[in-house]
């Protein structure tokens, strides 16, 4: 502290101003810690605790503001959602533990295809989904192939390659962000009926 208030008598500043800046950097450091605190506290809650990626809430909020932009300028958006298949066989098999590595691969993987401009989500158990503004259903139906083919790569012991199955949709002109989540959802029921590993559109 000597050093210091010797360093400011140096540049001439006269002590009571000295005064002032101890007291004010004294009550400000309180107040930028909480607000540091209150900005990392925000992001733990935007945020999956397991993969990092947007949650559940997040996800509805980004895909209504893009469907609201998609329909006010007459622009594409559409949505992939996609889960893993027969995941409680995987969690049967290496444990809960052994499943929640599997889902944080699966996040890595799907951060590596995905564009800059995408929206990467996990929006609930081993259900992930991914926003496409300024694409069409065939785009996001690509993208969908590449991430599938991704997650393949991922090979667990006793399991063998990861498989997944998908559902995607392009916002249509009286969408919600229920109503294209559900469309996209209902195209993965289908895909799963269907046989599984495999990308059904809607």
């Amino acid at each position: 502290m000597w050093r210091e208030a010797r360093s400011c008598h140096d540049h001439g500043f006269p002590e009571s101003t000295e005064r002032a800046l101890e007291s004010l950097a004294r009550r400000a450091g309180p107040a930028i810690s909480n607000a540091i605190r209150f900005t990392e506290a925000r992001e733990h809650a935007e945020l999956d605790s397991l993969t990092g990626l947007h949650n559940r809430r997040l996800f509805y909020e980004f895909l209504a503001r893009e469907i609201a932009r998609a329909q006010r300028y007459e622009r594409f958006v559409s949505v992939i959602v996609f889960d893993l298949d027969d995941f409680k066989r995987i969690n049967d098999r290496i444990g809960h533990l052994g499943g929640d590595a599997v889902l944080t691969d699966v996040a890595g993987q799907m951060r590596g295809v995905v564009r800059a401009t995408d929206i990467a989500c996990r929006v609930g158990g081993d259900e992930f989904a991914v926003i496409l503004p300024e694409s069409g259903r065939d785009d996001a139906e690509l993208l969908a192939d590449r991430i599938a083919l991704s997650i393949r790569s991922i090979r667990v012991e006793k399991i063998g390659p990861l498989k997944i199955s998908a559902g995607v949709a392009e916002v249509r002109a009286d969408d919600t962000a229920t109503e294209l989540f559900k469309r996209a959802d209902q195209a993965l029921y289908r895909a799963k009926k269907a046989g599984k590993a495999r990308v059904v559109a809607s």
